[in-house]
């Protein structure tokens, strides 16, 4: 019974040896899946070589071409005027922009005019005795003197002689006492330099204002700058008087500027030269945000594309045969996104994007729009 069982387990196993030899064979000789080549649709342009304005970007901030920061020179209580002094409020030239109680002060001004006018009055008799050919022109210096009104000029000395009469009599330091005096009141009213608007207000009404205390800022809203910088390498391309386009941040708006002043130095930390660019338009404010675009050299035989296409070996792509090659080019000018380059043939199909995973020899199928 046993040699019967060993004998049947031999049979199964050489039968499915057997059949496994077949199944081996026939796998090996079975035909390998032919694996598809993979064509990429990719975005071309044609080369077409002419010239190409370089625009250097710049960005920044406006502000007022025009502003003046208001102090205080004298102390006083801050007196209530026909327009209030508020951020916002407008002010033609000329215009008081804050008037401070002076009564005290104009007292002590109106004194020294009247103790000058009285030591006028008392030199008269003697000019009239020992300097009748002056007398006339003092006599007549008394005539317009008027103590609602700042002091006229004294008039000029004929001689030595009347130079040491009058100086010697203290007329002279009288004068200028009165003077240093009538300026100092003047401090007591503040006008508006130019038609400007006021930006900042730092005091009210029936404030106490006191010696060197800021009181505001005031702008001329007209005519703003912006101060940009620029890489030194563009140093030559900064020319005063060169017009600047200029946008905002959305690229909605455009201005137009102009190069008003360009500084003379290098800044040592970042290497860039500062520009400033004025620009006018009854739209802006101080403090927006703006991109300019200053107009550099115009390049010869050129083209613009994506800064993105430069290969590490100064080459980019082209496609022939729908097949991608690789050309050298030469560099010319590189922004934050495009660049401008030479040496690309006329008719040359370039990529317009970059496509991923690019290679020489690639298989690729120009993109072509259905609607053209």
């Amino acid at each position: 019974m046993r040699k019967i069982i060993l004998s049947v387990i031999g049979v199964l196993l050489i039968i499915g040896s057997i059949l496994l030899a077949k199944y081996l064979i026939a796998s090996k000789n079975k035909p390998k899946p032919v694996v598809e080549k993979v064509i990429k649709t990719v975005f071309v342009d044609t080369v077409k070589n002419g010239p190409i304005q370089i625009k250097l970007p710049a960005n920044g901030s406006l502000v007022a071409k025009r502003r003046v920061e208001i102090y205080a020179e004298v102390q006083g209580i801050f007196k209530t005027g026909n327009v209030l002094f508020k951020p916002g409020q407008k002010f033609k030239a000329g215009q008081p922009l804050i008037r401070i109680d002076a009564s005290e002060y104009y007292a002590s001004v109106q004194s020294a005019k009247s103790n000058l006018y009285n030591a006028i009055a008392a030199i008269m008799p003697d000019l009239r005795l020992d300097f009748p050919e002056v007398y006339q022109k003092w006599q007549d210096y008394l005539n317009e003197f008027d103590l609602s009104k700042s002091a006229p000029k004294l008039p000029g000395m004929s001689s030595e002689k009347e130079n040491y009469f009058i100086t010697g009599r203290g007329i002279v330091s009288s004068y200028y006492n009165l003077k240093n005096l009538e300026q100092r009141l003047s401090k007591y009213n503040i006008t508006a330099p130019f038609s400007g608007i006021l930006t900042e207000a730092l005091v009210t009404e029936g404030t106490l204002i006191r010696n060197g205390q800021k009181l505001g800022e005031f702008i001329d809203p007209t005519e703003y700058e912006m101060e940009v910088a620029v890489s030194k390498t563009y140093a030559n391309l900064l020319k005063v008087g060169e017009k600047v386009s200029l946008n905002n941040l959305n690229n909605t708006e455009t201005y137009q500027g102009k190069i008003s002043r360009v500084n003379g130095s290098v800044d040592q930390a970042t290497q860039t030269i500062t520009a400033y660019i004025d620009v006018k338009d009854s739209n802006l404010k101080e403090g927006i945000y703006l991109e300019a675009h200053i107009s550099g050299e115009t390049v010869e035989d050129a083209i613009e594309i994506d800064r993105n296409l430069l290969l590490d070996n100064q080459q980019i792509f082209v496609v022939k045969n729908e097949t991608l090659n690789v050309i050298p080019v030469k560099s010319v000018y590189f922004s934050e996104t495009k660049m401008v380059v030479k040496g690309v043939p006329n008719g040359t199909i370039i990529l317009k994007k970059p496509v991923p995973g690019a290679y020489a020899g690639m298989l690729v199928k120009p993109f072509q729009d259905e609607a053209n």
